[in-house]
């Protein structure tokens, strides 16, 4: 996420919105988020080309007026943004309308099933630095199935060998001490 200052004014604008609605704020990952019963339904932010509202679970949203994007089509699931590129853009009623389905769905518990969790094969590059070093490869073997998959994935998405050696570098001390990748954004 970019700095926000680009779009102070309609940040301000969302919050205030928001504010309308029967959601608590609390501050995630650095970031404030609306809450219904202490579950995710709304949070903003500013990026370089367009500011947003993203809903949590926008994937049950009815979407009457076309506006809602998957960000990251194949790897996002349930979570949807609403985009603005100006100030304008912004129609206090349609959002407050948005707000309160995505609060109704939030009532009904609708949740997306989970992916049946099937562990991805172990890169031969980190297979190979695994048996070089049983120490690590006991830690890395203690590790949750969901923080090795963080691991591999992160190896996988270097396009070039010496990049995914650098990144094993990097982790060893993290699998090491048992620690996930994305732990610190949990």
């Amino acid at each position: 996420m970019q700095d926000n200052s680009q779009w102070s004014k309609e940040i301000s604008m969302i919050a205030d919105i928001i504010s309308k609605t029967p959601l608590e704020k609390t501050i995630k990952w650095g970031a404030e988020v609306f809450t219904f019963n202490n579950k995710n339904v709304v949070s903003y932010g500013g990026f370089k080309n367009y500011f947003t509202i993203w809903f949590y679970n926008g994937v049950f949203l009815k979407d009457k007026y076309n506006v809602l994007v998957n960000a990251q089509e194949g790897k996002t699931k349930s979570l949807r943004q609403w985009r603005f590129k100006s100030i304008n853009e912004i129609d206090e009623k349609k959002i407050i309308e948005y707000i309160n389905e995505a609060i109704e769905i939030e009532k009904k518990g609708l949740k997306i099933k989970a992916d049946k969790f099937n562990p991805l094969p172990v890169p031969e590059i980190l297979v190979k630095e695994l048996n070089c070093n049983l120490k690590l490869k006991n830690s890395f073997e203690k590790l949750t199935p969901g923080k090795q998959k963080e691991y591999i994935i992160y190896i996988e998405e270097a396009k070039q060998e010496t990049t995914k050696l650098k990144r094993i570098e990097k982790i060893k001390p993290m699998i090491l001490q048992g620690i996930g990748l994305n732990d610190k954004y949990k």
